[in-house]
C-alpha cells in the first residue's frame, strides 16, 4: 500500500479509536442485513467473534492511517492481512462464494466510511483532508478484500487437488475389488455419493476430457498407474448409472473398450473384463464387451482352448494344410447350421454336392463323434475361433 496522503494527529486518531466498537457492530448488523449468506453465519456468539475481527481490522486501519510518514507500511498490515487471508480460506471451506464475502466487504467499507469519517470530522479533521482520508479507508479495504480472494482461491484450490487424490484412490481401490467396508469409507472421504451401478470405459488419455465432459460429474477416472491396465496411452472411467445406448453413443468415433454394468462395489468384474477384451486385439471404434461374450468365454483360457482345440480336431492332423483348412471351415458350418446342406452350402459358396462329399470324408475321420452330444459340444467350442497360428 503506498504512503497515505494524511497522517492523522494524535487527537483525531484517539477520537475514531474510541468509535472503533461502535462501527464494528453496525458493519456486522449491515452485513447480516444485506448479505443473505451471512445471516446465520453471524448469529449467536460467531457474531460477537466476526464484530472482535471487524474492530481489529479497523483497528489496523487507524494504525495505518497515524502511523510516521516514510515508516514501514507493511508492519501495521501483515496481521490484518494473514487475518483477512484465512478469512477467505475459511469462507471457502464452509462452502460460500467469494461473491459474498466481497458483498460483504462492500457493505463493509460503505458502513465503516460513514462511522469514521464522522467521528473524524466531528473530532475536528479538517474538510480538505477528507478526500485523502477516504482514498486510505478504501484503498485498505481494497487490500483485505484481496488477501481474502487469494486464501479463498488457494483453499479451492488445495481442496480440489487433495478431493481429486482421493477420487483418483477410490477409482483404483473399485477397480482392485477393496472389500465394501473400505470402498464405501473412500467414497465418503472422497465426497463421493456411490451410484447404483457403475461401467468401466478404456479409452486413450488423451480423450477423457471431452468423454467425461459429456458423461455424469460423478465419473470418476483412474489414476494411471492403476494395476493390471499396462497401457500408459489408456485410463479408465468409472460411469455412474448410465444407459449403455446413451454411453455407446458418447462414445462414437472414438477408440474405446466398454465394460458391462455391475453394482457400483463390484464394478472391479467391469474391468477385468474390459480388460480381457482389449487383449484380444487393439480396439478399432467402439468395443461393447455386452457383444463379444462369445469370443470372451473362448478367450478366457487360451492354452486350455488351444488344448481342447487340439484334442477334438485330431482326426485331422494326418491332413494336408489346405485340406485340413476346408474341412474345417466344413465341420464349423455344418455344427452352425445343424446339419442343413444348403445353409452349408451357401455360407461356404460352394456347392452343395461338394458340401456331400467333404461331410463324407469327415464322417469317416470321426465316426461316432459326430453324434455324440459331448464330442459335438467339444467340436463346437474348438471351431469357435480360429487356431492361434492360423492365417
Amino acid at each position: 500500500m503506498p504512503d497515505p496522503v494524511l497522517q492523522l494527529d494524535a487527537s483525531v486518531a484517539e477520537a475514531v479509536r474510541a468509535r472503533l466498537p461502535t462501527v464494528a457492530v453496525e458493519v456486522v448488523a449491515a452485513v447480516v442485513a444485506e448479505v443473505p449468506s451471512y445471516q446465520r453465519a453471524f448469529s449467536g456468539t460467531m457474531g460477537k467473534t466476526i464484530e472482535g475481527m471487524v474492530a481489529l481490522a479497523l483497528g489496523g486501519f487507524l494504525d495505518l492511517a497515524s502511523r510516521p510518514r516514510g515508516s514501514d507500511p507493511t508492519i501495521p498490515l501483515d496481521q490484518v492481512t494473514g487475518g483477512a487471508y484465512d478469512l477467505g480460506r475459511g469462507e471457502a471451506r464452509a462452502g460460500r462464494s467469494m461473491e459474498a464475502l466481497l458483498s460483504a466487504y462492500r457493505v463493509g467499507a460503505r458502513v465503516a466510511w460513514r462511522g469514521l469519517s464522522a467521528s473524524a470530522v466531528t473530532a475536528g479533521l479538517p474538510a480538505d483532508e477528507m478526500a485523502g482520508f477516504a482514498e486510505l479507508v478504501f484503498a485498505y479495504i481494497d487490500q483485505l478484500s484481496a488477501a481474502s480472494v487469494a486464501g479463498h482461491s488457494d483453499e479451492l484450490e488445495t481442496a480440489g487437488r487433495v478431493r481429486e487424490r482421493y477420487l483418483e484412490r477410490l477409482a483404483t481401490r473399485l477397480l482392485e475389488g477393496a472389500p465394501a467396508d473400505a470402498l464405501m469409507a473412500a467414497a465418503e472421504r472422497a465426497e463421493w455419493t456411490p451410484p447404483e451401478t457403475l461401467t468401466v470405459v478404456l479409452l486413450p488419455v488423451d480423450q477423457v476430457r471431452g468423454v467425461r465432459a459429456m458423461l455424469h460429474a460423478d465419473t470418476l477416472v483412474a489414476a494411471e498407474e492403476v494395476a493390471e491396465l499396462g497401457d500408459h496411452e489408456l485410463t479408465a472411467l468409472l460411469v455412474p448409472d448410465v444407459s449403455r445406448p446413451v454411453l455407446i453413443r458418447a462414445l462414437s468415433g472414438r477408440r474405446a473398450v466398454v465394460g458391462p454394468v455391475r453394482p457400483w462395489l463390484r464394478v472391479g468384474t467391469s474391468y477385468r473384463r474390459a480388460l480381457r477384451a482389449k487383449d484380444l486385439g487393439p480396439p478399432e471404434g467402439v468395443v461393447d464387451t455386452d457383444e463379444q461374450l462369445t469370443g470372451l468365454v473362448l478367450h478366457a483360457d487360451a492354452e486350455a482352448h488351444a488344448d481342447l482345440r487340439a484334442r477334438a480336431l485330431s482326426p485331422l492332423d494326418e491332413l494336408s494344410p489346405v485340406s485340413r483348412r476346408k474341412l474345417e471351415e466344413t465341420l464349423r458350418a455344418w455344427l452352425l447350421c445343424q446339419g442343413r446342406r444348403d445353409d452349408v452350402a451357401g455360407l461356404l459358396f460352394v456347392h452343395p454336392q461338394t458340401v456331400r462329399y467333404r461331410m463324407g470324408q469327415l464322417r469317416e475321420l470321426f465316426g461316432d463323434r459326430l453324434t455324440d452330444p459331448e464330442a459335438v459340444l467339444e467340436l463346437v467350442l474348438a471351431l469357435g475361433a480360429p487356431a492361434p497360428d492360423a492365417p
